[in-house]
């Protein structure tokens, strides 16, 4: 499945049925008056978030939902029937944005949350409605009020309690093949991520998901690489896992590479806690390991863990610290939202 994070669409709600003109036409009644019925009302324009869906590739090819409208009203007072509703479902975590590109209307977090955004118009009044003492026979009915229509954006943030950043070449799909179930491209070149990649990690009884974004480089705030588009991904995770090759650059200058862009990007990603992993250590001696984690600390990191993706070595210290930062249940522990406090799924109880 190709992986599409954002879409430009058009919708329109239902605009309502038109008011009837009718008269009752009875045997012995030669002056039934009006009973022409009222209009239906037209159909909602819906937004659902559905669990399951990742990418908002379905929107490619589908770029335009009109709602039907109601339809007209009928005489012996009947109200014509309403426009269905329609439900653009979207993937949990989409952003719904004004034409503008900035306006935020709806922030879809939730599964199963259904918010209406255009209401179908109004069905038109019918002539029964416009009966007086002095107008006893009205020839008069209402149109029916018409829909709302706009442009929008549709904006996708994965939902992931952590997330996964670094330069080109730290070995991020390593590192959450060797801890997920993924099966992220491996390659010996730089941007060999173009696109986030979604595990699910376990670990002591916890469960959680882990985000993989493109490397960074300096200068992507600006465009450079495949710029800053995928931070977007990681700006409702809990924590931060910074992951720096310890056979690249210099580990200081990559460590404030990247926080550098962070700050650049905003949305609090650079006041997020981050921890810092030195990778590939099972090619390095452990002189050099010490070193460079002492560097690391003396360039402001609080804590350096030293691990090797590829064999596992020291991931299991790395991940009780991830830990610590995570809810009580996390979104995949518990489908109906997050628990903050382990108190808060203590069933109550009179004793």
């Amino acid at each position: 499945m190709h992986f599409l994070d954002q879409a430009k669409i058009f919708i329109r709600s239902g605009a309502g049925g038109p008011g009837a003109v009718s008269f009752r036409r009875e045997k012995y009644e030669e002056y039934g008056g009006p009973d022409g019925g009222d209009g239906g009302k037209g159909g909602d324009i819906v937004f659902e978030a559905v669990a399951g869906l990742n990418t908002l590739i379905d929107f490619r090819y589908t770029q335009h939902f009109k709602a039907p409208r109601g339809t007209g009203g009928m005489g012996k007072n009947r109200t014509g029937a309403g426009g269905k509703d329609l439900v653009v479902k979207v993937p949990v975590g989409t952003q719904v944005i004004d034409d503008d590109g900035e306006t935020v209307l709806l922030d879809l977090t939730e599964p199963g949350t259904r918010v209406v955004l255009l209401r179908g118009g109004d069905g038109g009044r019918g002539n029964l409605s416009y009966k007086t003492s002095t107008n006893r026979a009205p020839r008069q009915s209402g149109p029916g009020w018409p829909g709302q229509e706009m442009y929008v954006w549709l904006r996708l943030k994965l939902l992931a309690d952590v997330g996964l950043v670094g330069l080109p070449n730290a070995g991020k799909s390593t590192f959450i093949n060797q801890i997920t179930n993924t099966k992220a491209k491996v390659g010996d070149y730089a941007f060999t991520t173009l696109r986030p990649q979604l595990g699910v990690v376990r670990h002591k009884n916890r469960e959680f998901v882990l985000a993989d974004i493109p490397g960074l480089i300096a200068g992507a705030a600006e465009g450079a690489g495949v710029g800053d588009r995928f931070l977007g991904h990681i700006e409702r995770c809990r924590v931060l896992i910074h992951l720096i090759d310890i056979n690249g650059t210099d580990p200081a200058e990559a460590m404030h590479i990247v926080q550098d862009e962070l700050e650049a990007y905003g949305e609090g990603l650079d006041e997020k806690p981050r921890l810092i992993a030195l990778n590939k250590i099972d090619l390095a001696d452990t002189e050099l390991v010490k070193a460079f984690r002492a560097e690391l600390r003396a360039a402001g990191a609080k804590r350096v863990f030293p691990i090797s993706g590829a064999t596992g070595k020291g991931l299991s210290a790395l991940l009780d610290a991830v830990l610590e930062h995570l809810p009580a249940a996390t979104m995949t522990e518990r489908p109906d939202g997050e628990v903050e406090d382990a108190a808060d799924h203590t069933p109550w109880s009179p004793i």
